[in-house]
């Protein structure tokens, strides 16, 4: 193998960078697989399932290799922290290869990073854990229930009581248990396709061996598993399909966008909504989306050239500065403001140890800047939609109640748009989706109507 290095060695260069830089595993990873493209499919799928789920599972890991080792994880040398880190990962959670394997790996790699003299202190914490790793002493729910909730899942101790102020007990443990388990990625046809056109483009995927499966909540998202790459699936280059998860989706059609009307999206990197918003005006009126970064706008760029939205302009621009040229111009404004992302730690683990307290109270005070250009860019009688991706009260609903207070809006039923389950929740103009509980990620929207000239 070129470099010298094998998969394991990749993932440990990996490990190291992240926690050198405190980077985000999701780029890391894009980065290096890109790099190393030369690859098997099947060795990309280990370094992808090991560095991820090290990731994922760090607290658990840490807590079993701290009654193991005779050395606390806090103390060990980095190299040979993360060394153990993932081993540990391979030992617990990966059935399919080899205890032995994994401590001779192990035992291997360290000699060859000039760890020589500590290849039997690996050995011995690696063999232990194979021996032990059924009788570790995890802390018990109802003695523990914060700990246990926290070890179990993978998630820091005030993270899991920062979800118990505002959900019962058996919620936040199906949110946690959702936040591990290894989604389907959900991809939204164009809606111009019919049934039967969406069904040629699945029988094309599922000859490469893709698994398919309708999305209960609308007929034009599919969740799809074991696709070596969404940019080599029949369609992609043609734009018939754009990946995004079900919750924005269910955001855009609760706007009630009509063909021909003006769609400000302030916040719109990655370009999901604005997409979605610009196929439901089938080549009419215009999406106009902003966001603060060269390099998303290129990438919106690119997708909306794929995806041929000649009615959908991009252009750099920072959703806190307030623009006069576009007061009131807007029949909907999408607002999907920057959050502290709690609803997709499933996808983003790195989230739940970037994240403070005090980081997600201060987030509010941004969302309001935004908030407050937004509303003035809604026509009177307009739609704002406000949208997060956390599932955090402050964030969300209370964030509602305080544009309703603040300014000439009205939370509007949208019961109509949305599956069964969420009707009862959209006739209050709200709608909070939580993983484990919901099919999607975790996300918030609500949609507020501008009050008309003279109202």
């Amino acid at each position: 193998m070129a470099d010298g290095m094998n998969t394991r060695e990749i993932v440990l260069e990996i490990l190291l960078e992240l926690a050198k830089t405190d980077g985000y595993v999701n780029l890391l990873l894009a980065d290096v697989l890109e790099k190393y493209d030369y690859l098997m499919p099947k060795e990309k799928a280990f370094v992808k399932r090991v560095t991820e789920g090290c990731i994922e599972e760090r607290i658990r890991i840490d807590y079993v290799l701290d009654r193991i080792s005779s050395v606390p994880v806090k103390k060990m040398k980095p190299l040979i922290r993360e060394l153990l880190r993932m081993s540990a990962y391979q030992i617990m959670f990966m059935d399919s290869v080899p205890d032995a394997a994994v401590c001779n790996e192990a035992v291997s790699l360290a000699g060859k990073r000039k760890f020589a003299s500590l290849r039997g202190y690996v050995n011995g914490v690696l063999r232990n854990l194979s021996r032990k790793k059924q009788e570790i002493p995890y802390p018990e729910q109802e003695k523990e229930p914060v700990a246990y909730l926290s070890v179990m899942y993978s998630m820091p101790q005030w993270l899991v009581g920062f979800f118990l102020e505002s959900y019962a007990p058996e919620t936040v443990e199906r949110i946690l248990d959702a936040f591990l388990k290894r989604g389907a990625v959900t991809v939204r046809f164009e809606e111009r396709l019919t049934e039967s056109e969406r069904e040629v483009y699945w029988a094309a995927w599922e000859d490469k061996g893709v698994v398919i499966r309708q999305h209960p909540y609308l007929p034009y998202a599919v969740q799809i598993e074991k696709a070596e790459g969404i940019k080599h699936l029949p369609g992609y280059a043609d734009g018939v399909f754009a990946v995004q998860d079900v919750s924005s989706m269910l955001a855009i059609e609760a706007a009630g966008i009509q063909q021909g009307q003006t769609i400000v999206d302030v916040c719109a990197a990655p370009g999901g909504k604005s997409l979605h918003a610009a196929s439901k005006l089938a080549g009419t009126g215009k999406v106009l989306s902003f966001d603060l970064t060269e390099h998303k706008i290129m990438r919106m760029e690119e997708n909306r050239a794929r995806m041929r939205k000649e009615n959908m302009l991009i252009e750099v621009s920072d959703a806190c500065v307030y623009r006069e040229d576009l007061y009131e111009i807007a029949d909907i404004v999408i607002a999907d403001v920057p959050c502290s992302g709690l609803g997709v730690i499933g996808k983003k683990p790195d989230i739940k140890y970037h994240v403070s307290r005090q980081s997600i109270e201060e987030m509010p005070k941004l969302q309001k800047q935004i908030l407050e250009n937004a509303v003035r860019y809604v026509k009177p009688s307009g739609v704002l939609m406000y949208s997060t991706c956390t599932i955090s009260p402050e964030e969300n609903e209370k964030m509602a109640e305080w544009l309703c207070n603040t300014f000439p809006l009205a939370l509007e039923d949208m019961s109509a748009y949305l599956p069964e389950e969420m009707k009862e929740m959209g006739e209050r103009g709200m709608v909070q989706l939580l993983p484990g509980i919901h099919e999607t990620d975790g996300f918030f929207f609500a949609k507020l109507r501008k009050k008309g000239q003279g109202e």
